[in-house]
């Protein structure tokens, strides 16, 4: 006999519906352990089925050590905003940020593949496997990224309930309460002002000559002598340098300073030099197409199980 407290059970093992657990019970006389494995092979399957729409929504979050020398910052997506705020969506994607920080894989396949920290005894694979039954909506993994540092602090900051995460990595001999302080002001730079480079050094050659080659057109079209087209392609570069580089950037908080001027004035204040050594800045669904959906037509679809 199927009684509610073995619904119950089976619903709390595995977050299934009520009539899906009732009938996996029956469909194994009672036997749980069977009824968790045939709920989780029509999981997989319903899964497969909701693999190929779009997951353009989600979240991008960080964690930090307590010593804040191991961080990470990742990219979780859904479909909707609705299972973007679902507390087990952000359980599970604060579980992948904390996987993010410990692991030794570098990329996202060798991170699904290994033991969830939420349940050591299946993968992360498995377990967004089991989200997707549960909430019934595709998501993956995106992408992930990790620091780690000796001589200073990693420092996060998340925009907009996980529009845009940002880590920072800022080196320093001293570590307080100071050095906390700059570091998330940097980090909220990188939110704000959205840096492509850490530096003019960091500016690949590649984006550096094409940006020459707009500002000399645009000289030449605005009638301008060849003679002195080059001295204002520089100018303009030198003004490009101010827009995509970090430590170059005038500091949204004061514009009388730039990123590296702050740093200067603070590092005078405690005694010891500051420098950013790297930044990733992840924003939610950026490069993701997006696929327009008629409302009606996709509950329709969704009522005659499609």
């Amino acid at each position: 006999m199927i009684t509610a407290a073995m619904v119950k059970e089976l619903r709390e093992r595995t977050g299934s519906g009520m009539m899906d657990c009732k009938k996996a019970l029956s469909e194994t006389n009672g036997d749980m352990e069977k009824a968790v494995e045939v709920l989780r092979e029509k999981g997989l399957a319903a899964a497969t089925k909701k693999a190929g729409r779009i997951a353009a929504e989600g979240i991008v979050t960080t964690y930090i050590s307590e010593d804040m020398k191991i961080g990470s910052v990742v990219e979780v997506n859904c479909e909707t905003d609705f299972v973007a705020a679902n507390d087990d969506f952000k359980a599970l994607a604060a579980n992948v940020a904390k996987m993010a920080a410990t692991t030794n894989v570098t990329t996202v396949e060798g991170l699904l593949a290994e033991k969830y920290v939420g349940d050591e005894s299946i993968t992360l694979q498995d377990a967004v496997t089991a989200l997707i039954a549960k909430l019934g909506e595709n998501m993956s993994v995106r992408r992930f990224e990790k620091f780690v540092v000796d001589n200073g602090i990693i420092q996060s900051y998340i925009h907009g309930n996980g529009k845009i995460g940002v880590l920072v990595q800022l080196a320093c001999e001293k570590q307080d309460e100071v050095l906390k302080t700059v570091a998330k002001d940097v980090a909220m730079q990188v939110a704000a002002a959205n840096p492509l480079f850490l530096n003019k050094d960091q500016v690949d050659n590649e984006s550096l000559e094409k940006e020459k080659e707009i500002y000399r057109v645009q000289a030449l079209n605005e009638g301008k002598p060849e003679n002195i087209v080059e001295k204002m392609v520089m100018g303009r570069i030198s003004k490009y340098y101010k827009e995509v580089c970090l430590v170059d950037q005038v500091w949204v908080k004061n514009g009388d300073y730039t990123i590296s001027k702050y740093l200067q004035e603070e590092g005078k204040k405690l005694g010891a030099t500051m420098e950013v050594v790297k930044f990733a800045r992840f924003e939610r669904g950026e490069g993701i197409e997006k696929k327009e959906e008629n409302f009606a037509e996709e509950v329709q679809r969704q009522m005659q199980g499609k």
